[in-house]
């Protein structure tokens, strides 16, 4: 099904009620009785896992996995598997100019990549209630990736054309990836660009967001928006985070939404920020709902604000704190109380 997403955008602005979008797929796990092998693998596995959280709670969207391994791996990365935990990247390929240089574009579908495309595809045709987001790591993350994070923020300062070059390739593919999500019938992306927390606002524009932007400009229009996710330390990075011309900005917990939320224009979506791993999987019902309702509160004012986790919900989140997120903010919704 097609979705206008400034229409979606426009619905969520103009509602009454508070809107929930927890970037969440592992928690379908136990729902689908799939493992993290099999989804991570497996594009109708993946979709199965979705489609049964899309089937439970009332997310605004449904997405594939943020797996942050995927474009690393068909690049030729080292990839660590294990059964109970993300797929991670397990050691550099790109080492000085030269391998930067030599380093080969890889066709869409290598590797998981063809997967999560199949993922992005089922949803699109399948969850027709909701738009569904496909998802890939931002280019400055990507680059971390290929050649070693410490190594590259060196080379910041050091060798700053090697790094265009690297975030060149890596961007070149990213447009050619997201374009193959648009194609499957996804109605937007979400990119995670965690590393770009960890630059400086200038830096942050040259060697991150111009890259997003050209990502952006290549495939947002009406019906396929971009989200791009930063869970670092982003209060001095909204500005540049802006000029990528994306839709909607999502945010990790390492930030207060109180600093966020009076730089994002009200006409930009802005999500955030549950702590994902101390109080969704490692907390009680009760931090969750504490934590909720507090953010509730915290953002009342802001119409252009969709109640989030701060990332990635993890595998083995216990099932009662995804209820209870979606209960609070449905009981927030119900109170009698005037919302401002």
């Amino acid at each position: 099904m097609t979705f206008n997403m400034k229409d979606w955008i426009r619905n969520i602005m103009g509602s009454e009620k508070r809107v929930p979008m927890p970037i969440m797929t592992y928690p379908g796990l136990a729902l689908s009785g799939r493992s993290i092998p099999d989804v991570i693998r497996n594009g109708e596995d993946q979709f199965s896992c979705i489609y049964a959280l899309s089937q439970k709670y009332p997310s605004a969207a449904a997405m594939t996995i943020m797996d942050l391994s995927v474009e690393a791996e068909a690049f030729g990365s080292p990839i660590r598997y294990s059964d109970n935990e993300v797929p991670t990247v397990a050691g550099s390929i790109i080492f000085d100019e030269k391998s930067a240089r030599e380093l080969k574009i890889p066709r869409i579908g290598t590797g998981r990549t063809g997967a999560y495309l199949k993922a992005a595809a089922l949803c699109a045709q399948h969850i027709n209630d909701r738009p569904s987001f496909g998802g890939h790591i931002g280019p400055f993350s990507l680059a971390c990736r290929l050649y070693d994070m410490t190594e590259l923020m060196v080379a910041l300062f050091d060798e700053p054309d090697t790094v265009h070059m690297i975030l060149g390739k890596a961007t070149e593919f990213l447009v050619s990836y997201a374009k193959a999500f648009k194609g499957s019938g996804a109605a937007g992306i979400i990119i995670a660009e965690p590393a770009a927390g960890l630059l400086a606002p200038e830096q942050c524009e040259e060697f991150s967001s111009s890259y997003v932007k050209m990502i952006v400009d290549a495939v947002q229009d009406d019906y396929f928006m971009v989200i791009l996710h930063n869970c670092g330390n982003t209060v001095k990075l909204v500005t540049s985070m802006l000029s990528t011309g994306a839709m909607g900005f999502h945010f990790g917990n390492a930030v207060d939404m109180g600093d966020i939320m009076p730089q994002i224009p009200e006409d930009r979506l802005a999500f955030g920020n549950v702590d994902p791993a101390r109080v969704f999987k490692n907390g009680t019902p009760e931090d969750v709902r504490e934590k909720t309702r507090d953010l509730l509160d915290r953002t009342a004012k802001y119409r252009n604000f969709v109640v989030s986790s701060g990332c990635d919900i993890p595998p083995g989140t216990p099932i009662e704190n995804i209820e209870t997120f979606f209960e609070t903010v449905d009981l927030y919704n119900t109170r009698d109380i005037p919302q401002p």
